[in-house]
């Protein structure tokens, strides 16, 4: 049963995007000489995202064994954090977008406090000011 691969590269020193430029076509024809049934490039904020089909687990490791594969993976912009290659697409077998990394946290993203009851006022039992001495309200002061 054919499988996706991805490899995905992270924004670093340099431009995800300029290391995509400077390696598709090698990648691609690499995929395609070593029997890939389909591929395909995902660009985001955070990066790109090569993903390729192929039909056997053999055919992957011999894709990724090549040296023109390995020299553009050891190219990367940031070799330390900066480059994922995994089983599936975007993170998960059935996944049919490239992984999108989370939001870095932010001074908005502070929790706001719960929210307080209304304060209740019984104003039955008061009168108005200057009415308080004359008894009910509208009968005649004594």
């Amino acid at each position: 049963m054919a499988e996706w691969w991805s490899i995905e590269v992270m924004h670093g020193e340099s431009s995800a995007f300029r290391w995509q430029e400077q390696h598709d076509s090698v990648l691609i024809e690499a995929a395609l000489t070593n029997g890939a049934l389909d591929g395909s490039w995902h660009a985001g904020t955070w990066g790109v995202a090569f993903e390729v089909l192929f039909e056997t687990e053999q055919q992957w490791q011999e894709f990724r064994d090549l040296p023109a594969v390995r020299a553009a993976l050891d190219a990367v912009p940031d070799p330390v954090s900066g480059l994922l290659i995994y089983r599936g697409r975007g993170g998960g077998a059935d996944a049919g977008e490239p992984r999108r990394p989370k939001p870095a946290p932010a001074a908005g993203a502070v929790s706001l406090p719960e929210p307080q009851a209304e304060p209740h006022l019984d104003l039955t039992g008061a009168s108005p000011p200057g009415l308080a001495n004359a008894g009910v309200a509208g009968s005649p002061a004594r």
